[in-house]
């Protein structure tokens, strides 16, 4: 059979079938991503048929689905939002650091691989998915909580933070000298304030310019700015998805709203495909020799994770309920951490570090939207039981009068 007559195919098969597992996902009230993830360990590599003709496709697709989810994030919030919550929400982010990156590199350590490893590990559970995040926040319907300006404060924070790390963790793989290093990381920090200065100052001379009342060149415009920026900065060693939220936060007024309408269709789309193309690169047959110490690793990290979202929340004065979903939102992690361990098993670091880093990124991306939806009413109700409990027991008239407080505050 013809290449292309193949590619369409397997393509239209991929998009039939996201389409399908969303629709059975809606229906439960349960958020599609675990499904997509399955779909993509089903037909990946060592799965029932991996796929040939479209990988590279599926692939490009991908990218720009992480692309459009950081994007439609900037959108909901202007610069002056974004310079705001930095200048409030830095502790957070130490916090953050610190809670998450050590677990990592501490079970690099145990188990032996060295210095460098434990660096690119400590990435690994320390950066949130900030695509699985996005797609999480517009399915339960929470872009407009008082608690998720604080969730996207972390998430921005991180992002930044890859400007410095990743160049450090490449110059520590390639063995580079302090020199070489260092001139990576200014070149990094530089391109990452330049756009975050353009954004801050210019961001109306932006919208005035991308402004049309055209839908088609408003997508025209809008889709392509954000393309090219994403792409240079990617090429200076800066994130594409801060280089596209950038753009996001740079576009303001009616220029926002309508360009929001008409890249949601374009961002369901290819953000499916962004978490099947994961599940495609992911042998099924290399999990179970880590799977053990990936287990571990997520439960200790979605731990942290969660206190380091109450933490921030309750900081910024958001109610207990409020700050359990922020919390529990943080929890996934995905394409940073594949991009951080990818960049070990180029510089063959360590054999074992990527599949460790791929389980271990799986488990959290399919436990990521059940926190986000399962923290804040569990957690309720465990509060809700002590309270109960902490009355003691006595006769039921003397319980009476404490019954009614509870209740209320439930």
């Amino acid at each position: 059979m013809h290449s292309s007559a193949v590619f369409l195919i397997e393509f239209g098969a991929i998009i039939l079938g996201l389409g399908l597992l969303g629709r059975m996902a809606g229906r439960l009230k349960f958020s599609p991503i675990p499904l997509y993830l399955l779909a993509g360990l089903a037909f990946g590599e060592g799965g029932l048929l991996p796929l040939g003709a479209s990988e590279e496709f599926v692939a490009i697709g991908a990218e720009i689905g992480v692309i459009l989810l950081l994007l439609m994030l900037g959108l909901e919030y202007t610069a002056t939002d974004l310079v705001t919550n930095l200048k409030t929400q830095y502790p957070a982010g130490l916090v953050d650091g610190a809670l998450n990156a050590l677990p990592g590199a501490a079970m690099a350590l145990l188990l032996g691989w060295g210095p460098v490893a434990a660096v690119v590990l400590a990435g690994v559970t320390w950066i949130s998915s900030s695509g699985v995040i996005a797609k999480v926040l517009g399915d339960l319907g929470r872009l407009g909580n008082r608690e998720t300006p604080v969730v996207l404060s972390i998430l921005v924070l991180e992002d930044l933070a890859m400007a410095v790390y990743l160049p450090i963790v490449t110059a520590l793989l390639a063995g580079a000298g302090l020199a070489a290093g260092s001139a990576t990381l200014a070149i990094a920090l530089g391109v990452a304030g330049l756009v975050l200065f353009v954004a801050v100052r210019y961001g109306r001379l932006i919208s005035r310019f991308v402004s049309s009342d055209d839908p088609e060149k408003l997508l025209l415009v809008v889709l392509g700015l954000t393309l090219l920026v994403a792409g240079i900065a990617q090429q200076l060693q800066v994130s594409a998805a801060v280089g596209a939220f950038l753009v996001g936060i740079a576009l303001s007024g009616e220029v926002a709203e309508g360009a929001h309408n008409l890249l949601s269709p374009l961002r369901d789309l290819f953000a499916a495909v962004f978490f099947v193309f994961f599940g495609l690169h992911t042998d099924p047959a290399s999990i179970p020799p880590v799977l053990l110490p990936a287990l571990a690793l997520a439960v200790v990290t979605a731990g942290t994770k969660i206190a380091t979202g109450y933490w921030a929340a309750r900081r910024n004065g958001v109610s207990a309920k409020g700050s359990w979903r922020a919390g529990g939102t943080l929890v996934a992690r995905g394409e940073f951490s594949i991009v951080i361990a990818g960049l070990a098993v180029s510089a063959g670091i360590e054999p074992s570090l990527g599949p460790l880093a791929t389980a271990y990124v799986l488990i959290l991306v399919v436990v990521g939207p059940l926190t986000a939806r399962y923290t804040e009413p569990v957690a309720t109700w465990l509060t809700a039981r002590r309270a109960r409990a902490a009355e003691g027991p006595g006769p039921a008239e003397e319980r009476l009068p404490l019954a009614e407080p509870v209740r209320h505050e439930r």
